[in-house]
């Protein structure tokens, strides 16, 4: 093994490391609430919004968002290629999914994922984004722009980028993305599912 792979098996290991750490459920414990037990049960920005209030909500979007921001421009430091990039940033996202310190138990990811592609494809986020408001906006449900947005994602960027590492960590951060809204889906359907309030 060469030291550019020592660098990328360092690189995906502390990514993984780093999406793991449960922000919204240590910013809730600093509140003395266990985010775990409120609301959805989600550790995500959603449910600490709703539990915690809007400043904590906005700082674990913040947290989560760096979780995936950080490790793929580290990756685009040391690796010229975005297949590179891309791969740590996958890492990421699934330490946030599936994280060690909760018995590989985690968020949706949804935010960990902006951060990801805000580093290797803005213009997909921008596309993604107007998804995401647009839905927000009109039906104020969040897991439904979340769930439409991870879907627009991969599209966005086959079209910009073509099909390459990029889009296949796409595809699967989507993916993931639309099974761990499996519980908002069925809620939307039935129409228990909780508006969005400012």
């Amino acid at each position: 093994m060469n030291a550019e792979h020592i660098t990328f098996a360092a690189l995906v290991l502390s990514a993984y490391l780093l999406g793991s750490v449960p922000t919204g459920l240590l910013l809730g414990k600093m509140r003395g609430i266990d985010v775990r037990k409120e609301g959805s049960g989600n550790i995500g920005a959603t449910n600490l919004y709703r539990a915690g209030g809007r400043s904590a909500g906005i700082l674990t979007l913040i947290g989560d968002c760096l979780k995936g921001l950080v490790p793929v421009l580290l990756a685009k430091h040391y690796f010229p290629f975005a297949e590179y990039a891309a791969w740590v940033g996958l890492a990421a996202f699934l330490g946030h999914v599936f994280s060690i310190f909760l018995l590989f138990k985690g968020g949706k990811g949804v935010a960990t994922a902006l951060g990801v592609f805000l580093v290797l494809s803005p213009a997909a986020v921008a596309i993604s984004l107007a998804v995401f408001l647009g839905l927000l906006i009109g039906w104020r449900y969040v897991s439904l722009g979340s769930i439409a947005a991870a879907a627009t994602t991969p599209l966005a960027i086959i079209w910009l980028k073509g099909c390459g590492a990029v889009f296949y960590v796409a595809l699967i951060i989507s993916a993931i993305i639309i099974l761990k809204h499996h519980g908002n889906i069925k809620r939307l359907l039935s129409g228990a599912e909780l508006r969005f309030k400012v």
